[in-house]
């Protein structure tokens, strides 16, 4: 008798511990579920507009500035050539001075020479770039804008969007792994009563493995 309620006592222990982790791969499951909703929906998207990239038509916009630079600003520039180095940044009054003129260039570093110094300006949906000519005082400044699509597929690769973004995505492959791995458990769990769970996973994995042994050329 004994024996008995032992054996009932621990079966009783088993099921509730497994209850007890059930509970929690549903809770992780959800949890990742509702971090990884909005971005696999933009990088579900951006897949697609990425893949027909030649048939989405663009127009960039291109704006273009040709200023001549105050003298004491050009003065201030010539000046500090010779301790800015290879690369550095430029100077807060050329920066406020640019900020008026609607450039905005931010802490970026800039390619510093005796003659010229030059700052290239990439971001995600568009390009940017600014030269000046130490000689003359001559300022060009070139703005390119790809518009939304361009910008939301630069997002997607991670392209000239920084370290926060670098982040953002490191921490939501994260999430996408536990979500994907909740799942296979709770897939596991409920095989029994659905007969055609592996089959469909099977398919998920064997279709494209043979598209990329039959048709993708190496």
């Amino acid at each position: 008798m004994q024996r008995r309620v032992n054996k009932c006592g621990n079966g009783v222990m088993e099921k509730a511990r497994v209850t007890i982790w059930l509970g929690s791969v549903r809770q992780w499951h959800w949890i990742s579920s509702a971090l990884c909703l909005v971005g696999m929906l933009l990088f579900a998207v951006t897949g697609i507009t990425l893949n027909h990239a030649g048939q989405i038509e663009a127009s960039p916009q291109v704006r273009t500035l040709e200023l001549n630079l105050p003298d004491a600003l050009l003065e201030e520039l010539r000046s500090g050539v010779a301790s800015a180095g290879d690369e550095a940044r430029l100077p807060a009054s050329l920066r406020h001075w640019l900020g008026e003129q609607s450039v905005h260039t931010g802490g970026r570093l800039a390619e510093w020479s005796d003659d010229e110094i030059y700052l290239p300006l990439p971001r995600p949906g568009g390009d940017a770039w600014l030269a000046i000519d130490l000689a003359s005082g001559e300022l060009l400044y070139e703005d390119t804008d790809r518009g939304l699509i361009s910008y939301l597929n630069d997002l997607h690769k991670g392209r000239n969007s920084g370290e926060a973004w670098r982040w953002f995505i490191d921490i939501f492959s994260v999430a996408c792994l536990v979500f994907c791995i909740t799942g296979l458990w709770l897939l596991l769990r409920h095989s029994a009563s659905r007969p055609a769970t592996w089959p469909v996973v099977g398919l998920g994995l064997l279709i494209p493995l043979l598209l990329a042994i039959l048709f993708v050329h190496r």
